[in-house]
Order: structure tokens, then sequence, then C-alpha cells
């Protein structure tokens, strides 16, 4: 019955392993449900954050609307002004005090909106409802004379008349034949006092909205999408088609864009990225389970360590003791040996069992050399693998076909003959098991670039791949019999005390199976 002496410990890393992996699943799906409510929520922000933007939109166009009325209204009180105006300049000295009564009425009624009157030679005629007088120049610069103060009173009050004209269209009648004079208005207080407090309302709109430091970043385009409507970046890094281009593809690579619909036939897009503490707590999982598996790994290693050299010490005691317990009947042995010349028995059998004490003598060697520090000496190896197939041919099925060949008659490298020929010795063994005492099997000796090679052939049964991986591992076997302890102990040989290198060069099943062995020279 084969015998696996890892097989139960595999199982349960397999099982702990599993159980390592759902835990590991379960953390991540917990992890990825969290991080989707807090995208979902700064999506609603973000939401909420364009919708806000869209009744400011309203609240402005509708506040405008209003503003366009009143200055409409107002336009239509400065025309029946003008026309008042214009009455009352067409009047003669024979006309009756009643027939510009309504005229003079109707310009008295202005009371709010501010107008000044110019002549065709830019010279102030009049003015009312401006908010200051000639008497404020003269308190802020009592320096000044009379005449320069009404000069730079005029002065002033004719590039005010002229800052008017930009936004409010002018009037200019003929008051007589060759007398001109151009009327110049304002919006009046009310309407004034309205567009501060709207500016005000507004700005303090976007310093709590727009320019909210907790709100991601955002922009809001047209329907194009190359024109910002309103963002929270700093105008340098959307000041050029190009920068606004790559912010854009980047907010739309993190997230999916928002549809506004500002009317019915406009759309809008919101571009937003993702919060430094969402993106934060995306990689957080995977930053923790690496530090986590960093450390199992750490500790795996010193385990390992610390069980590697455990075995080795339990592998060095058991030897050594092996080797203790061969003594003694070796010796035993060796006088029933010397008895058996001295009777009259055929001499071929104290010859023979001469050979297999001076075997039990090697192996006892072999064993009290394990755990022990290893000495190599620059031998023949060609000569070491010779002696041991001598030996084996003997010993073998006579159906097996043993073949030896060497590039070179001596080869001389560092190596330990003793353990050298355990090498060979298991590896020769399990490959006549494998061809059950019939085949061919064959050691061809090599050099090439300064390395030593032997490859070990046989016709046997061969290996899986599975069992390829895993033929070298302490415990493994395919044989009814054994403890599936040879190769280990010939890869251990092999890789630490020779520096060398062992492996299963091929393998084919029903065709047979290489091994390879290399020295360094």
């Amino acid at each position: 019955m084969a015998m696996n002496l890892y097989s139960k410990k595999q199982k349960w890393k397999i099982v702990l392993l599993f159980i390592a992996l759902l835990l590991v699943g379960a953390s991540l799906y917990v992890s990825n449900e969290i991080v989707a409510k807090v995208a979902k929520r700064e999506r609603e922000r973000v939401t909420q954050w364009a919708d806000a933007i869209k009744k400011r939109a309203e609240l402005v166009q509708l506040t405008n609307r209003s503003f366009e009325q009143l200055r409409e209204k107002e336009l239509a009180e400065m025309e029946l002004w003008i026309a008042a105006t214009k009455e009352i300049s067409k009047a003669t000295p024979f006309d009756t005090p009643q027939s510009y009564d309504l005229p003079l009425m109707i310009i008295k009624r202005n009371n709010d909106i501010p107008v000044i009157v110019l002549d065709q030679d830019k010279q102030v005629s009049t003015y009312i409802n401006l908010g200051f007088e000639q008497e404020d120049i003269e308190q802020a610069f009592p320096n000044l004379s009379a005449a320069e103060v009404k000069a730079y009173f005029n002065d002033s009050l004719v590039q005010l008349a002229m800052a008017w004209q930009t936004i409010n269209r002018s009037f200019t009648i003929e008051i007589y034949q060759g007398l001109f004079m151009t009327y110049y208005y304002n919006d009046s207080r009310d309407i004034l006092r309205l567009e501060n407090e709207r500016d005000s309302l507004i700005q303090a709109f976007n310093k709590e909205l727009i320019e909210n430091p907790d709100l991601v970043p955002v922009i809001l385009t047209d329907a194009s999408k190359q024109e910002v409507i309103v963002s929270n970046f700093s105008p340098e890094d959307i000041a050029t088609p190009l920068l606004l281009d790559e912010q854009l593809r980047r907010l739309g690579n993190a997230n999916e864009p928002i549809e506004i619909h500002f009317t019915d036939a406009t759309v809008n897009y919101v571009f937003y990225a993702n919060s430094p503490e969402l993106r934060q707590l995306q990689y957080f999982p995977y930053i923790q389970f690496l530090i986590i598996g960093l450390f199992i790994f750490i500790g795996y290693l010193i385990f390992s360590t610390f069980r590697k050299a455990e075995q080795n010490q339990v592998w060095a005691g058991m030897a050594k003791e092996t080797a203790h317990q061969l003594g003694t009947p070796l010796s035993s042995l060796m006088a029933w040996v010397e008895l058996l010349r001295g009777m009259d028995v055929d001499p071929t059998i104290p010859k023979e069992m001469d050979k297999d004490i001076h075997r039990l003598t090697q192996i006892t060697d072999r064993f009290s050399k394990i755990g022990a520090i290893t000495t190599l000496k620059d031998e023949n190896i060609v000569h070491t693998v010779q002696n041991f197939l001598a030996y084996l041919r003997t010993r073998s099925p006579k159906k097996v076909e043993m073949h030896f060949d060497s590039s070179a008659p001596e080869i001389i490298i560092p190596h330990n003959p003793a353990l050298f020929e355990w090498v060979i010795e298991n590896i020769c063994k399990n490959a006549i098991d494998a061809m059950e005492g019939e085949g061919k099997l064959e050691v061809l000796l090599s050099t090439k670039n300064n390395k030593v090679v032997i490859d070990i052939i046989d016709n046997g049964k061969g290996m899986t791949s599975a069992q390829r991986k895993s033929v070298f591992r302490p415990g493994f076997t395919t044989k009814k019999r054994g403890w599936g302890l040879g190769l280990s102990l010939a890869k251990r040989i092999i890789e630490d005390y020779h520096k060398g290198k062992i492996q299963v060069l091929h393998s084919e099943l029903n065709k047979g199976t290489t091994f390879r062995i290399t020295l360094f020279l």
C-alpha cells in the first residue's frame, strides 16, 4: 500500500486555502458594496448640485426677464418724458400756461430715473435723480476753486452720460432751430438695487455651492461638451480646449456623465470625479490584503525555515542512529564470513558475502554522513558510477539490460562517492521497479560547458505531469511498498551537498523516463 506522508497535510492546506479565499472574497464583496453605496451617494450629490445649478439658471432667467420688463417700462417712460419735453420746447409766448400743464406734469413724475441732458457741444444743460450734487464735489475737494469744482463736476457728468449710452439708448431732440439736446439715462435706483441684491445672492450661491471645497471635481458643459457652463476647477486647468478635453476624458473614465435638461430642447452634461476618500476606500481592501499577505508570507518563510531545520535534525538523528544500529550486526557478519572461510564451503559464498558486507558498510557510512559536514574530494566520477553499476548488475533481474557510456574515461570533479552512489542507486532502483524487472537502463555521462551531465534513461511506464511535479517531495511514491524518501534524499544530496541540480528531464507514459543530474566543475 502506497504511503504519502504529506497527503493529509496537503488536503488541509487546500481546505485552509479555500477558506482563506472565501474570506477574502467575502471581504472584497462587502468592501465593494460599501464603495458602490458611497459612489451612489456622491453621484446623487453631483445630481443635486446640477439641479441647483439648473434652479439658479432658471432664477437668473426669470430675474433677467423681470429686469427687461422694468427696463422696457422705463424706456416707455423716457419716451413719454421726451415727448413732453418736445411739447414744452414748441411752446410760444402766446400759449396759455394750461397748454403745457400735462407735459410739465409728466416731466415732474420722473423722480427715479437718472437723466443727464447735454447740448450739441457736450455741455451739461441739466440733470435729475443723480443721487449726488456739485456740493458733494466741493466737500470732497475743499482746496478746489468754484470754477474748478464746476468744471470737474461737468466733466464727470459728461463721462457718466457716455457710459450710460452703452447701456441704454439716448434721445436727441431739436429744442429750436440750431439747438439740439441729447438725453442720456440709466436704470432707475430700484433696478440697480435689485441687480445688486441678485448679484449678491448669486455670489453667495456660487461660494456655497460651486466653490464648495467638499464637492468633488465637477464640470458642467453644454450639449457639445466643448463649452464650460460652470465648474469648480481652477481656470488654468481648463484654459484651452486641449486641457478641457483632457479633463473631460479623465472625468468620463472615472464616472458616466450625468445628463441635465435645462429646457425641453437643451441637454447639458455633468462630468465629475470620485472623491479622494472614495478612491482610498476602493484601494484600501487590496492594500490591506497585500499587507496581511506580506506578513503571512514572511511568517510562512520563518516557520518553514524552522520546520526545515527541525526536519533536518530529525533526518540527521535518524540516520546516525541507523548507522549506529547497523554497526553491531555488521561486526557479527564479518566474523561469520571468516568462520565460513575456514570451513569446507564453496569459496564463492564468502566472497559474495564480503561484497554485501562491504555494501552494508557503505550504506552505514552514508547514514553517518547525513547531517554532518560533507567533504567533497576531487575524484573520478566515471569510476564512482561504474563501481556502483558493476555491483547493481549482479543483483538486478536478468531481463534488465544495463548500458553505461562516458564521453571520457576520466572526469575529475569534487564529489562524495558514498553519497553520490546513493543517488545513482535510488534512481536506478526506481527505474528497475518502473520497468517491472524487464527493460533497458542507460546511464550516459558527459561534460558540457564546464558541467558534468549524467542522464539515467529507462523504458518503463513513465510518469504523468502531476507525478513529475511531486516526485522529489518527501513521502511521494507510486509503489505499493516504500516510504517515498529515496528521491527526496537524492535531491538533498545533489543540491544541498554537491550544489548541483537534479530533475526529470523527460517522461512519457508507457515509454520511459529520463532523470538528469548536473554537477558544476
